[in-house]
C-alpha cells in the first residue's frame, strides 16, 4: 500500500536515513517556531522515525522500517 507523504516529512525521514541522528542535532536543525510544522514530531507519530540509544552515540534519531518502506514508496 502506498501511501501519499507530506513532503517535508518524507524530506527528513530521507535526511535521518543517511545516518542516525543525535537527538540534539534534530531539535537544532528541525526546530520551527510554527506550531502547525511538527515534522519530525509527525514522522515519530506516524512511525518512520524513533527514539533510540545506541552506545557511544547516546540518544539517537533512526529511520524505522515503516520509514525505509516510505521512502522506497515515494521513489527516494
Amino acid at each position: 500500500m502506498s501511501e501519499t507523504a507530506d513532503p517535508l516529512v518524507l524530506d527528513f525521514v530521507e535526511w535521518v536515513a543517511r545516518e542516525p541522528r543525535a537527538y540534539a542535532e534534530v531539535l537544532a536543525t528541525w526546530k520551527t517556531s510554527c506550531p502547525r510544522l511538527t515534522i519530525w514530531e509527525d514522522a515519530a507519530e506516524r512511525g518512520y522515525v524513533a527514539r533510540e540509544t545506541r552506545p557511544g552515540l547516546g540518544l539517537v534519531i533512526a529511520v524505522t522500517d515503516g520509514g525505509e518502506r516510505l521512502l522506497r514508496a515515494n521513489g527516494r
